[in-house]
């Protein structure tokens, strides 16, 4: 049976409005995406880290709800687990502050069993920031020799301090490592001011290889491998920028698995089997974007669950 193995933050994000708390729930995209693949059934496991205090009680309750092994997250005893304030002000863009602290030995995490064609997915800041980066991409370079199928979620947090020229090498090795680059506009105009996605992928991804799927929010997915291009138009993308995100990369994990498609597969792919990835794609992300933890609604998880051999 194929697996998937989530590598990211587990973070806790508390959103204010008005000066007033309204809400709180486990965010990030890779973390949304686990847990919403955890709710159709398939053999889901966590890498992560967090600490042993109440709000990463919360995290590891938060997995376990949806079905996601959570014995390859560390919980360490030095420090406090992740935790981000959104502060949204009508007309403003929203204020980020992040807190909570990390013991030095970091990301002592019990590496899952990776085999061909399992999908490893991995991103954000956690993806290129030390300490844990070093041990993170052991991680990546042994699911690279497996052949299981590597996807990258580049891009970061708003409110995420990092000196963009020290960390761009390790973004550059996450590309070489990866078979699928999943990026959304506001991930890229971090990441590569002033350059549109022909430019990011021409200039720094396309010589490393992997499939490079960009979104154009409200207006489409373009899928970029060597030298073809192919744009897949969508109606709509919610306001709820995390949910879509999570669910629309839960989509293209469920399509990948749905039609069998293998390690080997990835480089050789039609544009139409494409197509029918992004269309699974959007129908995850309109879900996800509309239910109240970023994941997927019972009735359409069910709808969806597979049968794997």
């Amino acid at each position: 049976m194929r697996k998937i193995i989530a590598i990211g933050e587990s973070i806790l994000d508390t959103i204010y409005e008005n000066h007033q708390p309204v809400s709180a729930f486990v965010g990030g995209r890779v973390s949304n995406a686990a847990a919403a693949l955890g709710d159709l059934e398939l053999p889901v496991s966590m890498v992560s880290e967090c600490c042993t205090d109440k709000v990463g009680d919360w995290v590891v309750d938060f997995f376990e709800k949806h079905h996601v092994d959570t014995k390859s997250i560390d919980r360490y005893t030095d420090g406090s687990t992740p935790l981000a304030a959104i502060f949204k002000e009508d007309g403003e863009q929203d204020k980020i502050v992040n807190y909570g602290t990390y013991p030095t030995n970091r990301f002592n995490v019990i590496w899952p069993r990776i085999d061909e064609d399992d999908i490893l997915l991995f991103g954000s800041y956690y993806a290129i920031d030390q300490p844990q980066r070093e041990k993170l991409y052991d991680l990546l370079s042994y699911a690279a020799e497996r052949k299981a199928i590597v996807i990258y979620l580049p891009g970061f947090q708003h409110g995420t301090q990092f000196n963009l020229t020290k960390v761009m090498p390790n973004i550059l090795e996450n590309f070489e490592v990866s078979n699928i680059v999943i990026d959304h506009a506001n991930d890229i105009n971090t990441m590569f001011p002033n350059q549109d996605s022909d430019k990011v992928y021409n200039n720094h991804i396309k010589f490393y290889g992997p499939t490079y799927i960009h979104i154009t929010p409200g207006k489409c997915a373009t899928i970029y491998k060597g030298i073809d291009k192919t744009e897949v138009p969508f109606s709509c993308e919610s306001d709820n920028h995390l949910g879509w995100q999570a669910g629309f990369i839960a989509g293209v994990i469920h399509q990948l698995i749905a039609c069998n498609i293998k390690h080997d597969d990835i480089e050789i792919m039609e544009p139409s089997k494409w197509q029918q990835v992004m269309t699974s794609a959007f129908d995850f992300a309109a879900c996800c974007a509309t239910n109240g933890d970023n994941t997927l609604s019972d009735e359409f998880a069910k709808a969806h669950i597979l049968t794997q051999e």
